[in-house]
Order: structure tokens, then C-alpha cells, then sequence
């Protein structure tokens, strides 16, 4: 069942929520790189908390119409329009009283989601509440979407991507440096809205699959993921928008695969999964190439503190520092310097006595402060410069 989700044999209508949450999934990662970036990841949890009165109001407002209180188009309409006021708040809030943003995301926060619960148990006393399905909204479930309903979400990801992909420099100069986008004559403000008003989209648009409570993590997990592979802001971007679409194609499979799966909830879960495997093995900043850059700098320091324990005919007791000289050749068995060891441990001392003068000379201070016990000396300086050292000091003899 699972091979078929993942190769779309489930049906057409199973095959476009995959391919609307994938697209879901790349305007989630994409856009909320931009947020990332710009050190505003919250402001996405206050926009889609502050859908959830609109989708109650929209609700109500077609069923008195007399029409379907379910239709996802009028719902998301409503929630867009909460969403804004929501997102004007958060800013009229920031700009015109003494509170921080973060201050300013809990408010609208907290009073809109309050709201639109008050709503939602109104909606649920009422004659045709319980036919609503709008807890749907709070984590997401594809369980019975409709056609429409798919194409909805699937041309809305699709418009996002494009709008994205037209707007993209300005974004990323303003998330990346807003003081340099100012010089160069950008209007921040206005891209700084722009964002908000794609997340607000993105929000809107994910609410059917992934929820208002677990959209955030859809914005914000893909890029915090991405970054671990790369330093490369436009590299951050793409990548976010990759692991986006894969966990939201990867959790709609696995949802539409089983019975009772909720959409919403597995989709985070994936991204979770990318985030974690990037933890542990991204090449740069994963947890494992930290233990083996620790590990390397260890053996660096065993291995120089014992070549100059061998150079002042100190006796080396700790194992680790033994065993590393004897695999490199430098001690025997016994723990006796071979002749190699003997000519890197007179080495070794000679850098720290050159590494002593550089450093009592005020005219070499940029260069001595880069000595850290394990630097090499020819790497900081020329051959002249280290001849001229060495007619300062006595340089010890090298061993035959």
C-alpha cells in the first residue's frame, strides 16, 4: 500500500494531494527561509493562529447564505482575511506602542486563536456545526477532500513558488542584510511585507493539509534543516525547498496509505525525520562531523605534547599520546623516540621557542595572535622571516 502511495497508483484524486501537498511543501520551506533568515520565524505562528476566526466567521456567513459551510474556497478566503488583520496588528502593534515583536506575536496570538475557538464551540452547538469538519483545520486532514479542494491547494502552492520565484532577490537581500538592501535603495518595509504576505498565503493555503497549529513547522523545520548542509543563502533556498516538497510528499503518501493517519501530524513528522538525519550527518555542522573534528584535535594535541615531552627527555605515560607516536613511527614499543621522532620532537621545540620570540615582538602582533599550541609557524610565516628568528635564539640540534 505504501509503494503505491509513493508512485501515485492510489487513485487521482490520492495522486493530486500528494503532488498539492509536495508543491505545499516547497512554498512552506522556500518562504519561510526568507523568515528564518530574517529572525522572524514567530511571526509565522501568530499568522496562522490568526486564521482560525476567519474560518469560523467565513462559515457561518455561507451557511446563512444558505450555502455550503464547507466550501474550502470561501474558508480560505475568510481565513486570508483574518490572517491580514491578524499580521496588521502584529505590525501596528510593533510600530506605534513600546512592545517587542515577540510581545506583539503572543498578543495576536493568544486573543485571535482565543476567538476562534469561542467561535469554533459556538459553531459546534448549532444545527449543522457537527457537520462542519472544521477541526480539519486545527491539524489538518485530507480524509474526504474533494477534487476542487486539491486543485485548490495545488494552484495556490504553485502560485506561491511563482511569486517566489519573481521576487526572490529582493527577499533575500532584505532577510539576508536589510541595512545593505536600504543603501542600495530597497524598500525593506515593502519587502518585509511581502513576506508576511506570502507566508500568509502559504499559511492559508496549508491549512486543509497540515493545520494552522502545524503549518509553522512546515515553514520554519525546512530551512533550519537546509541550513545545516550549507552557508549559502540562495543554496539555503533551494534546499529548503526540496526537504519541504519531500516531507510533504513523503507525509501525504504515508497518511493517504493507512486509515485514521492524520495528514497534518506525519507531514511534521517527516520533516522532523529530515532534520534529524541532517543533525547527525551533515558534513559541516552535524553532531558527527563535530565528534570527528573533536577526536582530530585531540590526537593533534597528544601527538604535539609528546613530541615535546620527547624533546626535553620527559617520559610519556599516557596511553592515547603513546600510541598515536608509535603508529606514526615517531616512538618504539618501549616508548624510546625513533630518529624520526627524535627530528619532529627538535622541531617541535624550536616552533615554540620561535613561537616565544614572535610573541614578545609588538611589530609581529597580528601574527603571534593567530599561535595556538598546534599552528604551524611556516604557515603564518615566510622562510625569511623564520631565518630571521632563528639568528635570535639558539636553535637546539637536530638529532642525527
Amino acid at each position: 500500500m505504501l509503494i503505491d502511495a509513493l508512485f501515485l497508483q492510489l487513485g487521482y484524486n490520492a495522486t493530486l494531494v500528494a503532488i498539492g501537498a509536495a508543491l505545499l511543501g516547497a512554498a512552506s520551506g522556500i518562504t519561510g527561509t526568507f523568515l528564518f533568515l530574517r529572525k522572524r520565524a514567530l511571526v509565522s505562528d501568530a499568522v496562522s493562529h490568526a486564521t482560525l476566526p476567519g474560518v469560523c466567521v467565513a462559515f457561518l456567513f455561507l451557511v446563512a447564505l444558505g450555502g455550503d459551510g464547507r466550501n474550502l474556497a470561501g474558508l480560505l478566503i475568510g481565513s486570508a482575511v483574518s490572517a491580514g488583520i491578524g499580521l496588521w496588528c502584529m505590525n501596528w502593534l510593533t510600530r506605534n506602542t513600546r512592545l517587542a515583536e515577540d510581545a506583539a506575536i503572543g498578543a495576536v496570538l493568544s486573543v485571535f486563536f482565543g476567538f476562534g475557538v469561542v467561535l469554533l464551540t459556538v459553531i459546534q452547538t448549532l444545527g449543522v456545526g457537527r457537520q462542519a469538519g472544521l477541526e480539519g483545520f486545527l491539524l489538518g486532514s485530507t480524509a474526504g477532500m474533494l477534487y476542487s479542494d486539491a486543485l485548490v491547494i495545488a494552484a495556490g502552492g504553485a502560485a506561491v513558488l511563482f511569486l517566489i520565484l519573481l521576487t526572490r532577490r529582493p527577499m533575500t537581500m532584505v532577510a539576508f542584510d536589510p541595512e545593505y538592501a536600504a543603501a542600495r535603495g530597497l524598500p525593506v518595509d515593502k519587502v518585509d511585507m511581502l513576506m508576511m504576505g506570502l507566508v500568509m498565503a502559504v499559511t492559508v493555503v496549508g491549512l486543509k493539509v497540515v493545520g494552522l497549529i502545524l503549518i509553522v513547522a512546515l515553514l520554519i523545520i525546512p530551512p533550519v534543516t537546509a541550513r545545516f548542509w550549507t552557508e549559502r543563502a540562495d543554496q539555503v533556498v533551494i534546499l529548503a525547498g526540496v526537504l519541504g516538497a519531500v516531507a510533504a510528499y513523503l507525509g501525504a503518501a504515508i497518511s493517504a496509505s493507512a486509515p485514521n493517519l492524520p495528514t497534518g501530524p506525519i507531514i511534521v513528522l517527516m520533516s522532523f525525520a529530515l532534520f534529524a538525519l541532517s543533525l547527525l550527518v551533515a558534513p559541516n555542522r552535524g553532531v558527527l562531523a563535530a565528534v570527528l573534528r573533536h577526536q582530530k584535535f585531540q590526537r593533534r594535541v597528544h601527538i604535539r605534547q609528546g613530541l615535546l615531552a620527547l624533546a626535553q627527555d620527559q617520559t610519556i605515560y599516557e596511553p592515547l599520546t603513546l600510541r598515536l607516536l608509535s603508529k606514526r613511527g615517531l616512538v618504539r614499543a618501549d616508548g624510546v623516540a625513533t630518529k624520526a621522532g627524535r627530528a619532529r620532537a627538535a622541531k617541535a621545540l624550536r616552533d615554540e621557542h620561535r613561537w616565544d620570540i614572535l610573541r614578545r615582538d609588538q611589530a609581529q602582533e597580528a601574527a603571534a595572535a593567530l599561535y595556538d599550541g598546534l599552528r604551524e609557524i611556516e604557515t603564518v610565516l615566510t622562510p625569511d622571516q623564520i631565518a630571521e628568528i632563528d639568528r635570535k635564539i639558539s636553535t637546539p640540534k637536530e638529532a642525527c
